[in-house]
């Protein structure tokens, strides 16, 4: 598969599908590659020329790089060998460039009739709007992310990592799995679109029916549940621990185990209008408690529980480890690293042994000469 796309949403998609098997070879331009490259610091190894950024090695795992100028002949001839020989083309590149390159839709397809393209674009190719160029914190708060998000609302937040780029690269993963299949019963790709405003409105879930079912407006929910009660996060005497009590039947094990059991909070929906109540109670329960005790007694009388972990004890954490969480690579320049690993494991077969990402151009020559043998 071809990853002519740079930034994060288009790479990631392009890992995704290089963890589970695929060839992927990561079309840059020549002298300074996708724009992640210089996102730092941090840069691992800052001198001139060596430094790589940490922000490329998260998501250009399983890679191949080959350098080209599009813009040129000897780019454009080389793209379109690439081309013909491609199962998948990712790309994220603003509405209209790829036809002005020579490169458009009808283009693509005519050369390569199997070939199944994965487009992203920031609130989508068409529509009043189609074509605004599309960053990960403006489409969290275009697509109501931010308004969900955050201590009031008064004070919107975006989440922690670029989660529009991140979840529009996994619904388009994940539509390239589907086209591919469906060509084996067709023998013709075809182009999945996605976007970053799909991707944040793809997970409105339930609160997306609380307004559109119920013509509710939903606003921040803070560190609590909006539907159920108790569920977020709460203090014990030396640190914060979460607990989700999602049924009846756990409320009915916790509330007496913590002195909770109380007539007017028989239901969840009762909790939920008493929610201020609930939740000062719950934190006065748990206030004499040490966190590894309280977690300890939540353990016991089988309430869903968890501490907040920093990143250093996520990857620290050997239950991280034991998922295949965390992988160990050898980079062509950099020597050995340990990166994020892959979410997904199969009982039976699966990917065991990963690339590092790759650095700038490293695969030209190899590239190249597969183009010239017509190897498979």
């Amino acid at each position: 598969m071809l990853d002519l796309t740079r930034a994060l949403a288009g790479p990631h998609a392009a890992m995704m599908l290089g963890d589970q098997g695929a060839r992927v070879i990561k079309v840059e331009a020549p002298e300074h590659g996708d724009d992640t490259r210089g996102w730092g610091p941090p840069f691992v190894q800052p001198e001139a020329g060596d430094r790589e950024s940490t922000y490329f090695l998260s998501c250009n795992r399983n890679k191949e790089s080959i350098t080209l100028d599009m813009k040129s002949p000897d780019g454009a001839k080389t793209l379109t060998r690439l081309i013909r020989r491609a199962d998948v083309l990712v790309e994220n590149f603003r509405t209209g460039v790829l036809d002005r390159l020579g490169f458009g839709m009808d283009r693509l397809q005519e050369l390569n009739p199997r070939l199944v393209v994965l487009s992203i674009t920031g609130f989508g190719h068409d529509g009043p709007e189609g074509g605004r160029p599309g960053y990960d914190q403006i489409a969290q708060g275009e697509g109501g992310l931010m308004s969900l998000t955050g201590p009031t609302p008064d004070e919107p937040t975006k989440v922690g990592v670029p989660i529009a780029d991140l979840l529009s690269g996994i619904y388009g993963a994940f539509g390239v799995a589907a086209a591919l299949h469906e060509r084996v019963a067709t023998g013709r790709g075809k182009v999945v679109r996605t976007s970053l405003l799909a991707g944040i409105v793809g997970v409105h879930a339930f609160q997306g029916t609380r307004y559109t079912v119920a013509g509710e407006v939903p606003s921040v929910a803070g560190k609590h549940h909006p539907s159920i009660c108790p569920y977020g996060l709460f203090h014990a005497a030396d640190g914060m621990v979460q607990i989700a009590v999602g049924s009846e039947t756990l409320w009915h094990t916790f509330a007496p185990a913590f002195g909770l059991d109380r007539p007017q909070w028989r239901t969840n929906a009762d909790r939920v209008a008493d929610r201020d109540a609930v939740v000062a109670a719950v934190d006065e329960a748990f206030a004499p408690y040490r966190r590894d005790v309280l977690m300890a007694r939540l353990v016991e009388i089988g309430t869903p529980a968890g501490q907040v972990r920093s990143l250093d004890e996520v990857y620290e954490w050997d239950q991280t480890k034991s998922q295949g969480l965390l992988i160990d690579v050898q980079h062509a320049t950099l020597g050995p690293l340990s990166l994020p690993g892959p979410p997904l494991r199969y009982d039976d077969g699966g990917r065991t042994e990963h690339q590092a990402p790759p650095t700038l151009g490293q695969h030209n020559d190899a590239i190249r000469a597969w183009l010239d043998d017509g190897a498979p």
